[in-house]
């Protein structure tokens, strides 16, 4: 767990440093766990529904040309995470994934981003089958300071108006800290009373194994440097390749959906192909180094954290990039890590429960930009929800269907039947191509992808929060631009990378005369505390 939260934090400020500059975390998500789940499920020479007898490859089996070594599970995962990384960099570097997100419309985003919030629900309904009365407890908090207390404004000294005498400025703490305050209230209250027995948390079977009494009698060090090659080395084998394929599919598709959700919660413009490209590369990349530090979980974007913008609505870069540092201080310290072990179950599935439904009402805004009394779209969308929730429920209760005689295509063909958010992407994604349909009715006129039909432009440019300027918020620092605008980085593959529409020299001159916070609405804003916004430069 320490080397996980290690790796997210390098990823994430490779992410908001190099990638797409949103304001995003990265942290191990269900693409990876799925795949992880099926590989390690499905042990080589394992075969179903032919008749023959399963070859045993496991410890217990007394042969000793049989016998597996205890870690190699372990370093089968971590293999899976650098093969998952390395083909994220690719489609990066290739500019794939920007090209395909160009292609596109508001019927591939709209249920894709549906199916992100829907995927979770049974998992977040068994975390808080632990205790009903702190899920309940936390999402009510949560609800009543975002949505009934979000124009409370708390004034904090110490920031001044220049050219003015000293005032403080106003902040909207309870939105502000609106999932943060009520998780750390109800961690502070539960805890101390089931450690001593006062309140003691019962939990159903299914959650036995994660569920264990509070000890933290355990040795483990304060200080412990994840290294590369400091533990056991990556396992690469065709099974372990093939699940981190079809894992990087998955999350690549997660976190183009990511990005569309913040860009949209902020009301920044579309994300140009580059800047998904660059971030998806980033992505890889921090997934390379998570499995090369022995993390069993490669990195993605976090789809609770990208929601939970929508009801903090705090943009800030700043914000993200110290909260990265806080998980690699984190990660050299296991004993500090072992103190997140505390954090009652109940209280991860009641913040899912909440964040996981901006997703799906974001998903819905889509939709306005189509025309839904068309049939085509009212097919597309119904048949591309219902396949994605229905084939992975169906594939999990039948899992011996999947028997084609090789283990690798057999672990790689499940993981990707059993990921809805896979499946809604290809569907929605060939459905909205393939049939026929206008523009109007596919919702391309309305950029919200970035790509428009010819002659839109104009309409384009009256989205709410559409700012030319704001555009160049994906551009990635000075030293960064300079260096991707070299002749020998202008070639394929780094030209997908490439800055937005090559205004480089238009950003360093529009850029410090920007009075508005790079992802911040001001339409969210105090008038009161417009004046104390840090500019984009700033950010």
């Amino acid at each position: 767990m320490a080397t996980s939260l290690f790796s997210s934090g390098i990823s994430t400020l490779l992410q908001t440093t190099l990638g797409t500059r949103l304001p995003l975390i990265q942290a191990p998500s269900m693409e990876f766990l799925i795949p992880a789940i099926i590989l390690t499920s499905q042990e080589e020479g394992h075969h179903h529904g032919n008749g023959s007898e399963v070859t045993c490859s496991g410890p217990w089996c007394g042969t000793k040309e049989d016998t597996i070594t205890w870690n190699k599970p372990i370093r089968e995962l971590q293999g899976a995470v650098v093969a998952a990384g390395l083909v994220q960099v690719l489609l990066g570097i290739s500019g794939l994934s920007g090209l395909i997100l160009w292609h596109c419309g508001p019927l591939v985003i709209a249920p894709m981003l549906c199916i992100i919030g829907f995927s979770i629900y049974k998992e977040a309904a068994l975390l808080c089958s632990s205790h009903w009365g702190i899920a309940t407890l936390i999402v009510l908090l949560i609800v009543i300071l975002s949505q009934h207390l979000h124009d409370c404004f708390f004034p904090a000294w110490g920031t001044c108006v220049p050219e003015e005498s000293p005032k403080p400025s106003y902040y909207p703490a309870c939105r502000m800290l609106s999932v943060l305050l009520p998780l750390l209230c109800v961690w502070i209250i539960f805890v101390p009373l089931e450690i001593t027995g006062v309140y003691p948390l019962k939990h159903p079977e299914e959650l036995s194994q994660l569920s264990r009494p509070i000890n933290l009698t355990y040795q483990v060090p304060w200080l412990r440097l994840p290294i590369p090659g400091g533990g056991d080395l990556p396992l690469l084998t065709p099974r372990c390749i093939t699940a981190g394929i079809a894992a990087a599919l998955s999350a690549a598709i997660s976190s183009q959906g990511c990005y569309m959700v913040t860009a949209r919660l902020l009301e920044a413009p579309p994300p140009p192909p580059g800047a998904c490209n660059r971030g998806l590369a980033s992505e890889g990349l921090g997934s390379i180094i998570a499995g090369m530090l022995g993390s069993v979980g490669g990195t993605s974007t976090s789809v609770p954290n990208a929601c939970a913008l929508g009801l903090n609505q705090c943009g800030s870069r700043q914000t993200i990039q110290l909260s990265a540092l806080l998980c690699v201080c984190l990660g050299v310290s296991p004993k500090l890590t072992q103190m997140l072990t505390t954090i009652p179950l109940a209280v991860h599935g009641g913040v899912l429960s909440v964040t996981y439904a901006i997703a799906v009402a974001t998903g819905i805004t889509y939709f306005q930009y189509t025309h839904m009394d068309s049939g085509r779209n009212i097919f597309n969308i119904g048949f591309t929800v219902f396949m994605a929730l229905l084939a992975p429920h169906w594939f999990n209760r039948n899992p011996s269907i999947i028997s084609t005689g090789v283990s690798s295509l057999d672990v790689f063909i499940q993981s990707l039947l059993t990921m809805p958010v896979f499946l809604v992407g290809v569907l929605a994604f060939l459905l909205d191509n393939t049939v026929s349909g206008t523009p109007v009715e596919r919702g391309l006129h309305a950029g919200v992808t970035g790509k428009v039909f010819k002659g839109a432009e104009a309409l384009v440019r009256k989205i709410p929060g559409y700012s030319d300027q704001l555009a160049l918020v994906y551009d990635p620092p000075f030293l960064v631009r300079r260096l991707l605008n070299h002749p020998w980085l202008q070639a394929f593959p780094f030209c997908a990378c490439g800055l937005l529409d090559g205004k480089t020299a238009k950003a360093e001159v529009t850029l410090p005369e920007e009075a508005t916070d790079l992802l911040v609405p001001s339409s969210q804003q105090s008038p009161r505390s417009m004046n104390n916004i840090p500019s984009v430069s700033e950010c």
